[in-house]
């Protein structure tokens, strides 16, 4: 362990992070962020962002997570690579796969959320280039165009209605039967009565197709294994998101059912000092907007903690 004790440490270096990092080290708390991957989480897989404020023009997801990063730093936060196996969350201790162990005073975890995927030809390739998982990010990029939504729960369906907003067509892909679906009665309601909505029942995504963008999809109907080739200029797929979590299964923090951090409005978790930002805080909203609200807000109530320790 090192023998410096740090007032903040920041397991995570998506925008809830970042945001917290810059708050605690413009206070001047002494502030290490652990971050294992690319600082800015899913935000960097964005090529384009034209939903944070400020940015009417729009900036890239990189470029607005590389500005939060220099931030950070130009106040004296720490920036460490490093990934966090485990945690004593009581004591405020935290150990890298490295076996790098770090003391802090407070802890604010932002491990971030990613979408789960569908593990089909194409996905990955067209990623940002007609592949999408959110429509609040992306819709405004398929104006008057066509697009197809998976899935059938609540995230699905409700986007499905946002994309109609700006989309020409949307065409839904359910696994079930004609007119089943698992969203919640009112949504389902909302959708059918929707005329730019349709719907291909029985079927799941098998291949994306295109050039330098999506141009079409590969639909199998799960009943008679055909496969049906259909234009399109985008997929948004929902078929869930995955907390990243699991590092803390046993650490006695409160997680719900689907392993996301349960927090207050200061961001405090069940544990004095703990603080849950970002995607894997169960919340409402998951955009790069409110996960900066998550850390600054974090920051200033573990300032106010230590204070008072």
């Amino acid at each position: 362990m090192t023998n410096t004790v740090y007032d903040i440490i920041i397991v995570g270096g998506g925008p809830g992070g970042l945001s917290a990092a810059i708050y605690g080290a413009r206070a001047r708390l002494k502030t290490l962020l652990i971050e294992k991957g690319t600082l800015g989480g899913q935000a960097c897989t964005t090529e384009e962002v034209e939903n944070y404020p400020g940015f009417a023009r729009g900036t890239t997801g990189p470029g607005l997570m590389g500005a939060f990063a220099d931030h950070a730093t130009s106040f004296g936060a720490e920036i460490l690579r490093g990934d966090v196996c485990s945690v004593d969350l009581k004591n405020k201790v935290v150990q890298t796969k490295a076996g790098q162990t770090f003391q802090g005073k407070t802890i604010i975890l932002s491990p971030g959320a990613i979408p789960r995927t569908l593990n089909i030809p194409g996905e990955s390739a067209f990623r940002g280039k007609g592949v999408s998982y959110c429509a609040t990010c992306d819709a405004d990029f398929y104006e008057d165009l066509d697009v197809a939504v998976v899935g059938n729960g609540d995230a699905a369906i409700e986007e499905a209605g946002y994309l109609t907003k700006f989309a020409n067509s949307v065409t839904i892909i359910v696994i079930h039967d004609q007119g089943v679906l698992d969203a919640a009665p009112m949504l389902q309601e909302r959708a059918f009565r929707n005329p730019k909505i349709k719907w291909v029942w029985n079927s799941t995504l098998a291949a994306i197709k295109g050039d330098a963008l999506v141009n079409s999809i590969l639909v199998k109907n799960i009943k008679t294994n055909e496969l049906t080739e259909m234009p399109t200029d985008g997929v948004f797929i929902y078929v869930g998101t995955l907390p990243q979590t699991e590092f803390l299964q046993g650490s006695g923090l409160e997680l719900d059912s689907r392993g996301y951090i349960l927090t207050d409005e200061k961001m405090e978790t069940n544990i004095d000092g703990v603080y849950g930002v970002g995607d894997a805080r169960a919340k409402y909203l998951r955009q790069v907007v409110t996960a900066a609200n998550d850390g600054a807000i974090a920051a200033v109530a573990a300032e106010k903690y230590i204070m008072e320790e």
